[in-house]
């Protein structure tokens, strides 16, 4: 008697676990953090100079150097261990950046961020990244 009580709650719980399955699987997956997400890219010609610096910054760096990015954590914890402020773990509200060391950390690289080439982001594409950034004299 026992068994057969037994059995029946373990079928039973079997079919309510496959009539939950459709449910869940027609939810779909969680929507991407902002961050994983990437932004459109400017339309246009990728060779031409005078593009929109900020657009391309958000398409192409925007996967780190956005909110929640691992770049901007990185840069967010070296600024306040440098006794500033965390809104300058951005590079967006940065002012202490040139352009020329902007071109220079992207093409070169630096710590855990890897050199971006000239396929990556063209150096059209780059000045106008570096202009966007680079608010140091």
């Amino acid at each position: 008697m026992k068994r057969a009580v037994l059995i029946a709650l373990i079928a039973l719980a079997a079919c309510k676990q496959q009539a939950a399955a459709p449910e869940a699987a027609q939810a779909g997956p969680p929507p991407l953090l902002p961050y994983q997400m990437r932004a459109e890219a400017p339309s246009g010609d990728r060779l031409a100079a005078g593009r929109d610096g900020k657009a391309l910054f958000e398409n192409h760096c925007g996967a780190c150097h956005l909110l929640g990015g691992m770049g901007t954590n990185l840069l967010t914890k070296q600024r306040v261990m440098a006794g500033e402020t965390p809104d300058k773990g951005l590079l967006a509200n940065r002012t202490d950046l040139t352009p020329d060391y902007v071109k220079q950390v992207v093409r070169m690289g630096k710590n855990a961020m890897p050199g971006q080439t000239r396929v990556d982001l063209t150096d059209a594409e780059l000045d106008s990244v570096a202009t966007y950034l680079g608010k140091a004299k």
